[in-house]
């Protein structure tokens, strides 16, 4: 008997911290499998992130995207960010129609729908859209809805405590 692949919608949402973290979990299992992984990162920036230098040991595999400017929380030019952010989205609309990849996560993404950058509703049409055996994960604080009622899994990090709140800054291996 075969069994039938179902491509499933996830979102990793939350305050707390590890969202980031279950994706490229969830990433190096599917690598671990032999299926091709995108990986888009819509917010981060310019810093060393580890898991750049950890995606560069799959070649041909996995596909490592940064697409934003940094925290746009911390931005100085909103219009600069909604249009990095716009890019993003049509490049990643695109990865997704052509279906050459098992697992797609968009890092981040539902803060380009909080800050309304994108609509909610353009990114579940794509979603629901895609080919029925395509694995997407979606990351970020505050999901909308919409996102949370398309999804096949919603997984909330919740924080219940955190070293930032004892002045321990992020460090290199743990949070980037």
């Amino acid at each position: 008997m075969s069994k039938k692949t179902q491509g499933l919608l996830m979102v990793f949402t939350g305050n707390g911290k590890g969202k980031t973290t279950a994706a490229l979990g969830l990433t190096f299992r599917a690598l671990g499998h032999g299926h091709r992984v995108c990986f888009i990162q819509f917010i981060k920036g310019s810093w060393k992130y580890g898991e750049l230098e950890t995606a560069k040991q799959f070649p041909g595999k996995l596909d490592f995207h940064v697409m934003g400017r940094g925290f746009t929380w911390k931005s100085d030019d909103i219009d600069k960010d909604i249009a990095v952010a716009r890019q993003g989205w049509d490049f990643a609309r695109k990865i997704i129609a052509a279906n050459r990849h098992q697992l797609v996560v968009l890092d981040e993404l539902t803060y380009l729908v909080t800050y309304k950058m994108i609509k909610a509703t353009e990114v579940v049409e794509t979603l629901t859209g895609r080919d029925p055996g395509q694995h997407v994960v979606i990351t970020g604080r505050d999901a909308d809805n919409m996102l949370i009622e398309a999804a096949d899994l919603v997984t909330e990090m919740r924080e219940v405590k955190h070293p930032y709140s004892k002045g321990i800054k992020a460090q290199q291996g743990i949070e980037f």
